[in-house]
């Protein structure tokens, strides 16, 4: 799939087709051993990646995936199954986790679920979906995970959530402090 073709429709899902529990599984990749070595090299250059006999040496028992190689094939993998979601960014990742190392041969598959949707405060254009994204190798034992901040666009902005616009953008407690000195 290139970026032209990822990009050339429009979304079908959007904020509000999006439910807390919402689960997904998609995409398979095998990681080789070239693979393993070139973005070591060039991205993290460690000799648990980048040297099979040294790595042989070390608790790891042979070479392994960099977790940032393993990251980033993970999110290929998601971007590629994802292009119907009407996608505006993410605010970042929590508890990014590398639960086992992944070694030439190992197919990756990655699953998701959505675990908060909530609207976005002074943003009526937007919805937040947190979403764990677990990636799995060949035997179904997961291997990282993370929760991932999105920013999804709704179908139509709404008017009149609890967007914060009362408060002109302050949060509650310093609406109810200017409330209290003046009263």
């Amino acid at each position: 799939m290139t970026d032209s073709q990822s990009r050339s429709s429009a979304p079908s899902e959007y904020f509000e087709d999006i439910d807390a529990g919402d689960r997904r599984e998609f995409g398979s990749r095998t990681i080789t051993r070239a693979e393993i070595l070139e973005f070591a090299q060039r991205y993290d250059p460690q000799p648990i990646h980048t040297d099979e006999e040294a790595a042989a040496e070390t608790m790891m028992g042979g070479l392994v995936a960099s977790g940032w190689h393993t990251a980033a094939v993970c999110m290929r993998l998601l971007v590629e199954h994802t292009n119907d979601r009407a996608f505006a960014g993410a605010r970042g990742i929590d508890e990014l986790r590398w639960i086992r190392p992944v070694r030439p041969g190992d197919r990756l598959t990655v699953e998701t679920e959505v675990l908060e949707t909530y609207p976005a405060e002074n943003r009526p254009e937007l919805g937040y979906v947190d979403e764990r994204l677990t990636g799995y190798d060949q035997d179904g034992e997961a291997v990282i995970s993370w929760i991932s901040l999105a920013m999804v666009y709704r179908r139509e902005p709404t008017v009149g959530d609890d967007t914060g616009d009362e408060n002109d953008g302050q949060n509650e407690s310093e609406s109810e402090n200017e409330s209290a000195q003046t009263e």
